[in-house]
């Protein structure tokens, strides 16, 4: 992990980060996964995603396939980190976030 990081939540204690170059692994993804990934609250890391992606892809023996379980992972992930990154708010504000509270979504671009 380079020291220019400006990753300042939890993250690196709950999740590993695969070494590699970022650009090249965002560029080797499926047009799709490349959308999903830019509109993710966080960011998934994209050497990370090019290691499922490859693996998924192994897994299932289908490109289909294999797009359609990374982007529900990604879903899947986006709401994990929202909710540790709501915990950590909470305990430490002793309020919820307030875009939680709103019960507002993560805004994404449309099309």
């Amino acid at each position: 992990m380079p020291d220019t990081d400006n990753d300042l939540t939890s993250r690196s204690g709950r999740w590993r980060r695969m070494a590699g170059d970022d650009w090249a692994a965002f560029d080797a993804l499926p047009p799709a996964i490349r959308a999903r990934a830019s509109q993710h609250a966080y960011d998934p890391w994209a050497v990370n995603l090019l290691a499922l992606w490859r693996l998924f892809r192994r897994q299932t023996a289908s490109t289909a396939r294999a797009e359609r379980r990374l982007l529900n992972h990604l879903d899947r992930l986006e709401a994990l980190e929202r909710q540790a990154f709501a915990e950590g708010h909470a305990r430490a504000h002793g309020v919820p976030l307030p875009h939680l509270a709103a019960a507002v979504g993560v805004l994404r671009a449309r099309g």
